[in-house]
């Protein structure tokens, strides 16, 4: 049988699903911008995009979904940080 697996960018609808998984990881909630890993139906892990940090299901194996969400994260930080970079150059022209 196959799990499917799903990698999303969270919402505010996901609040209380990554407190939830969190608070099994015993870590603080993850902030900013958050990609979240769905296995089987069920949030198995999450990434921060900001800060690098994760929370993850201590009862599921979540090692590989730790590195398909820093795979899916890439090179964001470094596009917003292009895009911070833009808009404080527009404002400065501003």
């Amino acid at each position: 049988m196959t799990s499917s697996l799903v990698l999303r960018p969270a919402t505010s609808a996901d609040t209380l699903e990554l407190a939830r998984l969190a608070a099994l990881d015993s870590a603080r909630p993850l902030d900013g911008e958050v990609l979240l890993a769905y296995a089987g139906g069920e949030l198995r892990a999450a990434l921060s995009v900001d800060s690098g940090r994760h929370v993850a299901d201590p009862f599921w194996p979540t090692a590989d979904l730790v590195e398909l969400l820093e795979a899916a994260a890439g090179d964001r930080p470094r596009r917003r940080l292009g895009r911070l970079r833009r808009r404080a150059a527009h404002a400065a022209l501003a």
